[in-house]
């Protein structure tokens, strides 16, 4: 469904994409992992036809995003990260206008759309500009995907709403997943990464690692050690001196550290450091992060 290789594009003297190469499979969510300033919409904006390339190949529902663009944008459905609807349009008049431009009807799609439209639908005499965060992304949802599109393109389309609308959405997209549809988002939230079918993880313009996340998860085999300690800076640079350390940094009100010896066990850790309280956890997705990110910058 996408195949990009090498694929660079630099503003000024920034390099906000460098030689990236992905490829997003028919019919699954592929999710697109990083901070602000990573590459994310950069790469959307490219994908969407939206930004020319300085480098690279590029093909998106097997057209060229330059050359073809204007039969690729009728396969397409963007949810651009800010809100980009008409704000003086109710919600009804909204979606109708996105429908007339890509010559169909609400009524004819409206099945896709009906599991997602329907929350707001009680509202569709207001003002979209007068809807509240979840609400408009549901209606956002609800205009990029009225012309039943064969990718469905979202840049950080949860970011600013509440935890419930977050998994909502999420939920909506599963839906749309079984009706066919390939999705391609990208979200700075690493718990959302679990959700996806396939994910990169993508940081100064660079892709770290591509995977499903148990694969990146298993991939990884170093522990986690979780570290409770009322002097969390203290600890910190004393652990660092260790010369077991392999990686430690503050995560939430814990310390989380990686050790170079591959066998160690807590107990070995409660001994070293029998001032701290010490416990195993679970690896996550954002351990693996910053993991490699901390790993690029050595």
């Amino acid at each position: 469904m996408i195949k990009i290789e090498n694929l660079s594009k630099k503003y000024a003297k920034v390099n906000a994409l460098k030689n990236i190469s992905l490829e997003v499979k028919k019919g699954e969510i592929f999710g697109l992992i990083g901070p602000d300033g990573a590459g994310k919409t950069t790469m959307m904006r490219i994908i969407t036809t939206l930004l020319e390339f300085d480098s690279g190949n590029v093909s998106v529902c097997g057209l060229d995003p330059i050359k073809e663009y204007k039969e690729l944008r009728k396969k397409l459905g963007y949810m651009p990260g800010r809100f980009s609807l008409y704000q003086d349009l109710t919600v009804k008049e909204n979606l109708e206008f996105f429908a007339s431009i890509f010559e169909t009807t609400v009524e004819k799609n409206y099945d896709l759309i009906k599991d997602i439209y329907s929350q707001i639908e009680p509202f569709k005499d207001r003002k979209a500009g007068n809807l509240s965060g979840g609400m408009k992304q549901k209606l956002a949802l609800s205009c990029a995907l009225i012309h039943k599109p064969e990718l469905l393109v979202l840049d950080e389309p949860t970011t600013g709403v509440d935890a419930v609308s977050r998994a909502e959405f999420w939920q909506m997209l599963k839906k749309l997943e079984k009706e066919g549809i390939t999705i391609f988002v990208s979200t700075p939230y690493m718990d959302e990464a679990s959700l996806c079918d396939r994910i990169a993880l993508i940081q100064n313009g660079t892709i770290m690692e591509i995977d499903s996340p148990k694969d990146i998860l298993d991939k990884h085999k170093f522990k986690i050690f979780n570290i409770k300690t009322k002097e969390k800076y203290l600890t910190l640079e004393r652990i660092k001196q260790n010369d077991n350390c392999d990686l430690v940094y503050p995560f939430g009100e814990f310390i989380h550290y990686i050790d170079k010896r591959e066998n160690i066990i807590q107990e070995i850790l409660n001994k070293e450091y029998n001032d701290l309280n010490i416990e195993l956890d679970n690896k996550t997705i954002e351990d693996i992060f910053i993991y490699l990110m901390k790993k690029e910058e050595k």
